[in-house]
């Protein structure tokens, strides 16, 4: 069966066709701009040149249609017809605790992902107006929703209950969600594979670190804490987002500023991390490179990083009493050997010793751990567009 992957932002649209017979990646591209002026979709059949073709396209069916006619393409497609495509998996970012689990779309799925909004207002509207564009454009296809936040659904409550009174969570679902499931499901299962183990009898902490970034304790094959919560904001740095830090910042820096809590939203979601702090960019590399032109803040931005995660690791190796291996992934965990070894820099005393040499690589799948290191540590490139047409393929076919 070939699966196309769809996945939608406020203004982008990603997407992939897979033949999983083989788990073979046929194609991939990105919509860009929708709804602007200069809208733009770049496709690539693999193996082929990629093709950048300027198109107006007003609203995600009109990106949707042209995704359709990129994949069916007598000279760059990779089928002669939609009828090829067997199911369309869709990323969803939050599904509150409905779901813990993919599932077939359904009038009552999307309800719930309607009533999740509020908990993801940037993320759900684009996800559900990309599952309405295909639903239309391919009536007789069978759509699957792929949660970010249903891998973390198994944390126990100590994990995921907020220490705000109790009722806010009974009516407003106040609580750790976590994000990036997707991803640190494939890393867990991939690492697994890698040492020859059963993921049942691993304790893995999983560092998915990019422009959004997040820490996983995966025990046994589920989750038992992770580092975001009621939305993306909390946790690490990250590129523009403050991750942890004090409550009363906002009410003080509110009024100091004169901000409203929107005011004090944009801020911690858009004006901070390792942007605010370097005053340079929220791009790693920009980052990096300023810092070897001698600039502190700079410096300063990529210690701060490294120290939070070291603390994510610390944290999770004592709640999970031990820890087998430690997976980075994602944009800046597969790509950068220096923020990697910062990370596992002094921490000899847990077990953990990079190998200089063996870390030396980008975007390669691989061990990088020293011989004498108790903990593995492993560089695994993420493929959430494979999870989720696995999990397509497995509940189509059920």
């Amino acid at each position: 069966m070939k699966v196309l992957v769809i996945n939608c932002g406020s203004s982008s649209l990603k997407y992939q066709v897979i033949d999983m017979d083989g788990e073979k990646l046929l194609a991939k591209g990105l919509v860009e701009r929708i709804g602007m002026d200069g809208s733009v979709i770049t496709h690539e059949k693999i193996g082929d040149d990629k093709v950048k073709t300027e198109v107006p396209m007003k609203d995600h069916n009109d990106a949707i249609a042209q995704v359709l006619a990129a994949v069916q393409d007598k000279d760059h497609g990779v089928v002669a017809s939609m009828d090829e495509i067997g199911a369309v998996g869709h990323r969803v970012v939050h599904a509150g605790e409905k779901y813990a689990q993919s599932v077939l779309i359904t009038d009552d799925v999307i309800k719930a992902l309607e009533e999740c909004i509020e908990l993801a207002p940037l993320h759900n509207p684009a996800n559900l107006m990309g599952i309405a564009a295909c639903q239309k454009l391919m009536p007789s296809t069978p759509m699957v929703a792929v949660f970010d936040t249903a891998f973390h659904q198994t944390m126990p409550a100590e994990s995921y209950i907020y220490a705000v009174p109790y009722e806010y969570y009974e009516k407003y679902g106040v609580r750790r969600y976590g994000f990036h499931g997707t991803s640190h499901k494939y890393v867990s299962q991939r690492a697994a594979a890698m040492l020859g183990k059963d993921l049942k009898d691993l304790k893995i902490i999983t560092c998915h670190l990019g422009n959004g970034a997040s820490c996983a304790a995966v025990n046994g094959g589920k989750v038992y804490d992770t580092s975001m919560g009621l939305t993306p904001l909390e946790g690490l740095v990250m590129g523009t987002r403050s991750g942890d830090l004090d409550p009363a910042i906002v009410s003080f820096v509110g009024a100091k500023e004169g901000l409203d809590l929107a005011g004090m939203d944009t801020v911690l979601n858009k004006k901070s991390g390792v942007l605010g702090i370097s005053g340079v960019s929220s791009d790693f590399r920009d980052i990096e490179e300023a810092m070897k032109d001698g600039n502190e803040r700079a410096g300063l931005a990529l210690d701060v990083f490294a120290k939070r995660v070291k603390g994510y690791i610390g944290s999770y190796f004592a709640e999970m009493n031990g820890c087998d291996a430690i997976v980075f992934t994602a944009g800046v965990g597969e790509n950068s050997a220096s923020m990697r070894a910062k990370i596992c820099e002094n921490m000899d005393a847990l077990g953990i010793k990079i190998d200089e040499e063996l870390n030396n690589v980008r975007g390669e799948e691989r061990i990088i751990s020293a011989a004498d290191s108790k903990i593995k540590i492993l560089l695994i490139p993420t493929n959430e567009e494979l999870m989720i047409a696995r999990d397509t393929l497995e509940l189509v076919e059920a």
